[in-house]
């Protein structure tokens, strides 16, 4: 009998990143979207193309910009390689957070994988940070003054603030030296970050036994197939159509780049990096040190906690944890949407009116304090009024702050004119 070949080095390591046999119903596309895939797709793409402007870029404010204006004008791929990245780049953002709202909405944030939910996210935070150091390499006046804004805006965070500030800064204000700090970050410290809490990532997903299965009769075994083809064609499959999708859009579309940077010249509307807007715009009508530290901070507890909330699970294998989840899912995302619009334009009607300051202490305090109220209201409503599950009531305020949190940033983009003023279109 012939010896059967081994498989080369990429081959075998690709096939160990799964087991023999995955359970069949995990290979449902609706039921992940591919966008765990996906995700890895576009940091491969990042990987390649950021190594292949290192070639041409130099961080150093006097030549920043002409490098990166000489990618796009000249007649090379360069301009195609810098666009890959770009859209790679803020894709991978939109589909790191949908990964984890698909991670909560299934069930598979439970005790049993709660090491994996803290791990997804850090890596999120992880993209965040990649896309904001990243956002200041090309040196022109977009990147300069989101990232000054930003900056700026943790100057309100209590004890700490100040020092971040002047870490990040690397000096009085955004220079050579925070140009170089960034770059560092952007192209050694935090590819390091993303290899080793990847590669655990994805340990911890074949230890959890891969997507999250439907509860079954122990005496019903799951129906399990070969990984080979089953999986491995479906995972190249989406993600080539993945990369197909980037490289399209990267030669339609050119990646922005405004003027060269100049700290002496502010542009109107000045705005931070789109994913950091929902956060600018709550400084519009709330105190800074809630709007920037106090709200996050009970966002991020509130994620924390739910792997532990006890009752408050979702149905593993499930979207919305079933047919009723489904419709409570559809009310609680458009009560966020209708919510919050009307509060902004309420807000902003009652500024010229109230006597209340724009900076007071209590624009913080009493919106924290009726947000509380509010969650606890709605929970008690639905679990004992509505009789829903609790996992359903928890469910709705997950959604109802993530699509809060995704008008406020839509608000921001383009009904913030100059001077920040609500209009129409800005």
């Amino acid at each position: 009998m012939k010896p059967q070949k081994k498989p080369s080095f990429p081959a075998a390591f690709l096939l160990h990143l799964h087991p023999v046999r995955v359970p069949a119903e995990t290979l449902r596309f609706r039921l992940s979207f591919g966008l765990g895939g996906i995700s890895v797709v576009l940091l491969g793409l990042l990987f390649v193309s950021g190594i292949l402007q290192l070639l041409t870029y130099s961080p150093d404010v006097t030549t920043a910009y002409d490098a990166v204006h000489m990618m796009r004008s000249g007649t090379s791929l360069s301009g195609w390689v810098r666009n890959i990245h770009y859209w790679a780049a803020n894709i991978l953002v939109l589909t790191t957070v949908l990964h984890c709202c698909r991670v909560y909405l299934t069930g598979a944030v439970r005790p049993g994988r709660a090491t994996n939910w803290y791990l997804g996210l850090l890596l999120l935070l992880l993209v965040l940070a990649a896309n904001f150091t990243g956002y200041l390499l090309p040196w022109d006046q977009l990147a300069y003054w989101a990232v000054t804004i930003f900056i700026n805006m943790l100057n309100y965070i209590p004890l700490i603030g100040p020092d971040l500030v002047v870490l990040l800064h690397g000096d009085t204000e955004l220079g050579q030296e925070t140009l170089a700090l960034f770059y560092g970050l952007h192209t050694g410290i935090l590819p390091l970050c993303f290899a080793l809490l990847l590669s655990l990532h994805v340990y911890q997903v074949r230890k959890c036994g891969g997507l999250i299965q439907k509860e079954r009769d122990d005496a019903v075994p799951a129906d399990m197939v070969p990984s080979v083809p089953n999986l491995i064609v479906r995972e190249a499959a989406v993600g080539g159509l993945c990369v197909a999708a980037v490289c399209l859009l990267a030669a339609l579309v050119d990646a922005p780049l405004a003027e060269m940077a100049s700290p002496g010249l502010t542009p109107n509307p000045a705005k931070a990096a789109w994913f950091f807007l929902g956060f600018q715009e709550l400084l519009m009508h709330l105190h800074p040190t809630y709007a920037i530290c106090v709200f996050p901070a009970l966002l991020a507890l509130f994620l924390i906690a739910l792997p532990w909330l006890k009752g408050c699970r979702l149905a593993p294998g499930h979207w919305f944890g079933g047919y009723p989840g489904s419709r409570v899912a559809l009310w609680a995302a458009l009560c966020g949407v209708c919510c919050t619009a009307a509060l902004v334009l309420l807000d902003e009607g009652l500024k010229a009116t109230t006597a209340i300051a724009a900076d007071s202490f209590l624009r913080g305090l009493l919106p924290t304090i009726l947000l509380v109220l509010f969650y606890a209201a709605g929970f008690c409503y639905l679990v004992y009024r509505v009789h829903i599950s609790r996992a359903h009531a928890i469910m709705a305020i997950f959604l109802f702050s993530t699509f809060s949190l995704c008008m406020l940033t839509i608000i921001s983009i383009w009904f913030r004119g100059p001077g920040m003023q609500l209009t129409l279109f800005s």
